[in-house]
């Protein structure tokens, strides 16, 4: 039986809010932990209203919402730089040695992403850990939380729980339609969030001992 091991990537596998907080400081310096807090607030509603709208509009809409709340000044064409520089932004350290182990262990990989098919693309070169599938809202029509990245695998490589762990740091984004359509699931809280920790069927703070992790709730 092919078993397989989800992941959503930014925030997960990439460090999304370094590259939010640093695109924004390329722009407006000392500013950037401070307006990634305003942007967080921002992309999901904005990812909401047109759920078809690309990834790269998304970064780019989220950023004209933010620079106009804290009141600073967003030239038209530099909107686009958190697209620009998505392709570099960092992957954790307990990346790559996690998804090796896993797949050293037999499981295959696959991304479910609110992301575009040519930005993750450029993302999974800094993966290295080769990728088996790919699910983007480009692909589905729609972002997390959302069913629909999960209603396509599923339908696409005949994963049901019996088969599947899904692993993610987004409670909302992740933990929470995964636990709706009955996913096993592995919450990787990074920055020690405060939500419910029942959502999931465990919870890591990474990617260490993720193999260990994945093989009991999948056992179980």
């Amino acid at each position: 039986m092919t078993r397989w091991a989800t992941f959503d990537c930014f925030g997960t596998l990439v460090d999304w809010r370094h590259g939010i907080a640093t695109g924004i400081e390329l722009l407006f310096p000392g500013r950037g932990a401070e307006l990634l807090e305003v942007y967080n607030r921002f992309e999901p509603q904005v990812q909401a209203e047109q759920p078809v709208r690309r990834y790269r509009e998304v970064l780019a809409e989220s950023l004209r919402r933010t620079a106009a709340e804290a009141g600073l000044d967003l030239v038209p064409d530099d909107a686009s730089v958190l697209g620009t520089g998505l392709p570099y932004w960092p992957v954790f350290p307990d990346t790559r040695p996690a998804l090796a182990a896993l797949r050293a262990a037999g499981w295959r990989l696959a991304l479910l992403t609110n992301c575009d098919r040519d930005l993750i693309g450029e993302t999974q070169r800094r993966l290295v850990v080769p990728i088996d599938a790919v699910v983007t809202a480009e692909d589905v029509g729609s972002y997390k939380p959302g069913h629909a990245h999960f209603e396509r695998f599923a339908e696409s490589f005949g994963a049901t729980a019996e088969n599947w762990v899904h692993i993610a740091q987004s409670h909302f984004h992740d933990m929470v339609p995964a636990r709706a359509l009955g996913i096993p699931r592995v919450w990787i809280n990074r920055h020690a969030d405060p939500h419910d920790p029942a959502v999931a069927d465990a919870v890591l703070p990474g990617l260490d001992g993720l193999v260990e992790t994945v093989e009991r709730v999948h056992a179980a």
